[in-house]
């Protein structure tokens, strides 16, 4: 399958697809929270601080050293802080949401290759689960 030229037929479609996201408000919404965190420089820095912060904590836990409850509590108070922060809020549910949606597109296209057909809802279902549930399906 050739890829290579910017009118193959799956570039066509690829660039389609991003239109088709494009048009979505959601899509707008999801830019806007975005735009919003990224001018907010306190917010940012509250964000950066609480990310140093929890990947220190995975670094003492990944040696086996002990994490004091004083660190857990300050850990929780950032993060709650945080999350009380309508900005910060929504910048965290932009980013899953933009997840969820790459992981979708990624399922479908990757159950494409394995099937060798369009799957259906029923190929992603394992228990409850379906192509938007956010598993590995």
């Amino acid at each position: 399958m050739e890829l290579k030229t910017q009118d193959s037929p799956v570039i066509e479609k690829t660039k389609e697809l991003c239109l088709t996201l494009l048009d979505q408000p959601s899509f707008h919404q999801i830019r806007d929270s975005i735009e919003r965190f990224s001018q907010d420089e306190a917010v940012r820095e509250q964000y950066n601080q609480l990310c140093d912060r929890q990947e220190m904590l995975q670094q003492k836990d990944g040696q086996g050293l002990p994490i004091s409850d004083e660190e857990i509590e300050a850990f929780e108070r950032e993060r709650d802080e945080l999350f009380a922060n309508p900005i910060a809020k929504e910048f965290m549910d932009a980013q899953q949401a933009l997840h969820k949606l790459q992981q979708t597109v990624g399922q479908y296209i990757s159950k494409t290759f394995k099937l060798g057909r369009l799957p259906t809802d029923d190929d992603f279902e394992t228990g409850s689960c379906g192509p938007n549930c956010g598993c590995s399906g």
